[in-house]
C-alpha cells in the first residue's frame, strides 16, 4: 500500500510541476508552502523563461543571458536564492533593471556578476556601474514604476490644489466674518483685524 502511495506521488509530482516548469529547466517541489526549486543552469538560455510563481530557488548561472527584461523578476515574491553568474551580461541601459533589483534582493549575488560587453566595460562588476558607464538611458524604469510615478504626481497635484482652495476659502470666510461684524456694529469702531477694501 505504501508503495502505491509513493508511486502515485511520484507520478503526480512531475505533472503538477510540468504545468509551471519551463521546458528548458528542471523543477522540484519543496512542498506547497515552501515553493519550487528551478534549475535552468547550463542550458544555453539566451532569454529568461517564464518562471513558476512560487519559485523559491532559481539557478540561471552558466547560460547566455545578456540581460533580464524589466519587471521579469518582480512577481517572484517567494524567491530566496538566485544564481546568475557566468552569463555574458551586456552592460547598457537594459542591465539597469537587474542591477537595481539585485541591490534590493542580494548584494552578494550582484557582486558576483561582471559585464562581458561592451569592450570598455568588460569584467567590470555590475554593482560598480555608474550612469556614465551606461550612457543616456531614455527608459530607466519598468512600465509599472512609471504608472505609479504618474499616479503619485497626480495625487500630489490634487493635494496642492486642495490646499490652495482651502487657503482661499479661509481668506474669503475671514472677509465675510469681518463684513458681518461691520454690518452689526455700524456705530462701533472697526476692528484692526478687518480691512475694508
Amino acid at each position: 500500500m505504501e508503495l502505491l502511495a509513493m508511486l502515485g506521488c511520484v507520478l503526480l509530482l512531475p505533472t503538477v510541476l510540468g504545468e509551471d516548469c519551463p521546458s528548458q529547466c528542471s523543477c522540484w517541489s519543496l512542498g506547497e508552502p515552501w515553493g519550487t526549486r528551478v534549475d535552468c543552469s547550463s542550458r544555453g538560455l539566451r532569454a529568461l523563461p517564464t518562471l513558476p510563481r512560487l519559485t523559491r530557488s532559481l539557478r540561471l548561472h552558466n547560460n547566455s543571458l545578456a540581460s533580464i527584461p524589466a519587471g521579469a523578476l518582480d512577481s517572484l515574491g517567494h524567491l530566496q536564492e538566485l544564481q546568475l553568474w557566468d552569463n555574458p551580461w551586456h552592460c547598457d541601459c537594459h542591465i539597469l533593471y537587474l542591477k537595481l533589483w539585485l541591490q534590493d534582493f542580494s548584494a552578494p549575488a550582484l557582486a558576483r556578476l561582471r559585464c562581458a560587453s561592451p569592450v570598455r566595460l568588460r569584467m567590470k562588476p555590475l554593482g560598480q556601474l555608474t550612469g556614465n558607464d551606461l550612457g543616456v538611458c531614455t527608459r530607466l524604469l519598468p512600465t509599472k514604476c512609471l504608472q505609479f510615478f504618474w499616479r503619485d504626481l497626480i495625487l500630489i497635484a490634487g493635494a496642492v490644489i486642495t490646499l490652495l482652495l482651502v487657503a482661499w476659502a479661509l481668506k474669503l470666510s475671514k472677509k465675510l466674518v469681518c463684513q458681518l461684524r461691520l454690518g452689526r456694529r455700524l456705530n462701533r469702531s472697526i476692528p484692526k483685524t478687518c480691512k475694508i477694501l
